[in-house]
């Protein structure tokens, strides 16, 4: 009876111990586990080129932000401000309670908006600029180059030119009311980005704003955007209108938005577009059919059943506005190569005709008012910018 007994003592001290070794594997495997991140599983997502598919993929990538109420971007050091646009109407709540939600930019000055190191890449830009938008002038460096890569008026860079508000809804650029200004181009840099606005004006400017980015290791074969802004007016005679020149290097062509202002009456989007392209000379590779055609319309943009001019916006193409001024018509035209870049191995040159129509259906040169700017990516070092039109020469009248 006493031998007996003994076994089922024993017995429970061993399962205790078998247990006990069991939780034990099973807490080793679950932080051995939980170390490579999923379970095993490793990320390798890279948090670039978003889109709803890959919207549920974790990665690695840190988001940052840029902003007046965080000038540095650094983690856990937003809304510390204790001086700003907003203090006086935080004096009561205090610190964290938006005392730093924008900037003013005096007269002639050049405000360093961000200055970031490090390697990702910007995914959105959104602000909100007050005063004369061809006089707030974005320039943006990539990997602490001397000569910006990005170049214009901020109204144009967001297509919306004109000197006033109008609605724009596409993939890379949307203009929400009041005035707010959203850009979605993937921007890449390696060693870090910084963006500047100068106030040209005579007055100064009120600038909100927001730098969306994510810190994470950038493919070696992604190019880096670039954006130039160019203005004629008038186009000289029987002279193609020069949107992008220069151009050497490997990349892509992803973009234009025009601003044309009709110097003559009647219809004025007869023009091709043309692509010059790796050694091409005298005649492009690729060549357009008419300036509506490339902004992805046809027939004038003219409302059906009538003479007049439809707006419209689409992700990739648009006319989101169309100013039928007795003096001067104007209209805004964007045109997105999202889908089907014009890809580049050595160089790049790209124009626009202006031209229209005279008597027994005869093509017209045009001498109208146009400026562009051209989007593209590019590997680096970029070839110098033209100097951007002075004051007068950038100013609607």
């Amino acid at each position: 009876m006493k031998l007996a007994a003994k076994f089922p003592a024993q017995s429970g001290a061993a399962n205790t111990k078998k247990k006990l070794g069991i939780w034990m594997l099973c807490i080793f495997l679950f932080v051995a586990l939980s170390s490579t991140g999923l379970y095993g599983q490793k990320l390798d997502f890279d948090g670039l080129n978003m889109s709803m598919a890959n919207l549920p993929r974790l990665s690695n990538a840190k988001t940052r932000s840029v902003s007046p109420e965080n000038f540095t971007g650094e983690k856990g050091k937003g809304g510390m401000a204790t001086e700003g646009t907003g203090a006086r109407a935080a004096r009561e709540l205090g610190q964290k309670w938006k005392v730093s939600p924008s900037v003013v930019i005096k007269a002639g000055q050049t405000f360093i908006m961000a200055d970031m190191k490090g390697s990702g890449a910007i995914q959105h830009i959104w602000m909100t600029p007050t005063g004369n938008n061809r006089f707030n002038i974005l320039r943006i460096y990539w990997d602490g180059e001397k000569t910006p890569s990005v170049e214009c008026p901020a109204g144009d860079f967001f297509a919306c030119g004109m000197g006033q508000y109008t609605k724009v809804t596409s993939l890379a650029v949307c203009v929400n009311p009041g005035s707010g200004f959203n850009c979605y181009w993937q921007m890449p840099f390696r060693k870090g980005y910084k963006i500047t606005m100068t106030n040209i004006d005579e007055k100064a400017m009120v600038l909100y704003y927001q730098i969306d980015y994510t810190l994470t290791d950038i493919p070696a074969d992604m190019g880096y955007l670039h954006a130039q802004f160019r203005r004629v007016n008038p186009v000289p005679d029987k002279q193609d209108y020069t949107i992008l020149d220069g151009v050497r290097g490997q990349g892509q062509y992803v973009g234009t938005y025009m601003t044309w202002g009709s110097n003559s009456p009647g219809w004025w989007g007869e023009g091709e577009i043309k692509f010059f392209m790796d050694g091409d000379k005298e005649f492009p590779t690729i060549c357009g059919t008419g300036t509506e055609d490339y902004f992805c319309g046809s027939y004038g943009f003219q409302k059906p059943g009538t003479s007049e001019y439809q707006e419209f916006v689409t992700p990739y193409a648009g006319m989101p506005q169309a100013i039928n001024s007795k003096e001067q018509p104007r209209f805004s035209l964007y045109r997105w190569h999202i889908m089907d870049p014009i890809r580049f191995e050595k160089d790049l040159k790209v124009t626009m005709q202006s031209l229209g129509w005279q008597s027994e259906g005869r093509y017209l040169h045009l001498k109208d008012d146009l400026s562009s700017v051209a989007f593209w990516y590019q590997t680096e070092p970029h070839a110098a910018f033209p100097k951007l039109p002075d004051k007068d020469s950038l100013s609607i009248k």
